[in-house]
């Protein structure tokens, strides 16, 4: 049997990751294969935390941009992200048959477990998947932030962050610029002097403090998080030092 290097990883998944080819909404086609891919690691043994973005829905930056109230608008966002899990808690178990929980940071029972850590905790180790919905539950933060917070509550040796539209760190949008340079390797303080915008500062300086790295790649391949917890070298790898 392949023998993963990963016990207990955070799966990161962009809002976006879940629109598919339509950039917006989720996409019944594109939310069966991360659950099929989720089912691949879940079946190696492997504790899957899952956080989930809201971006395909609804982005709290966007909202105040447009006049809204800022708190307000990131609360719309968080109402997204339980959308997404939901939908996502639904393909793992209705397609693929595989146990699953979401907890979220916003008290919503009739549909959801509220976070309490030590749950999660137990759901990981009888082998259960774990959402984590609604961010943080505070407004001014992001799911990068979450990912990195809830990775050091639950011991998590890894982040995966799984991407949509590029397949690890560029010096610059590889879409705009051709002559982007691609990272093998990174520091976090290479991600945040050179502003390379992997995940926003406070996520990036909570992974630096926690010595948790982070692996990031693209979704769009199937099988590709199956690599990343094999070992396989793809994407690129966020560390504390390299």
């Amino acid at each position: 049997m392949e023998q993963p290097i990963f016990k207990r990883v955070i799966l990161k998944l962009s809002g976006e990751a879940l629109a598919g080819q339509q950039g917006f909404g989720i996409d019944s086609a594109t939310i069966t294969s991360v659950a099929e891919q989720v089912k691949e690691v879940v079946d190696l043994g492997v504790e899957v935390a899952i956080v989930v973005g809201g971006g395909n829905i609804w982005r709290g930056i966007a909202g105040s941009k447009k006049g809204m109230d800022r708190a307000t608008a990131d609360y719309m966002g968080m109402i997204a992200t339980v959308m997404n899990s939901l939908a996502l808690q639904d393909a793992l178990e209705s397609t693929f048959g595989v146990p699953t929980r979401v907890q979220t940071s916003i008290a919503m029972q009739q549909v959801a477990e509220p976070y309490i850590r030590r749950r999660a905790i137990r759901h990981l180790e009888k082998g259960r998947v774990v959402i984590f919905a609604a961010g943080t539950g505070n407004p001014f933060f992001s799911t990068d932030t979450t990912a990195a917070l809830r990775a050091a509550e639950i011991e998590a040796e890894v982040i995966l962050m799984a991407k949509n539209k590029v397949d690890g760190v560029y010096s610059a949008d590889p879409a705009v610029d051709p002559k982007a340079e691609k990272y093998d390797t990174l520091t976090y303080l290479d991600v945040l002097n050179k502003n390379l915008g992997v995940m926003d500062s406070t996520a990036s300086s909570l992974c630096m403090d926690n010595n948790i790295p982070l692996i990031v790649f693209s979704i769009t391949e199937k099988g590709n998080i199956k690599r990343v917890v094999l070992g396989e070298k793809i994407g690129t790898i966020v560390k504390g030092s390299v």
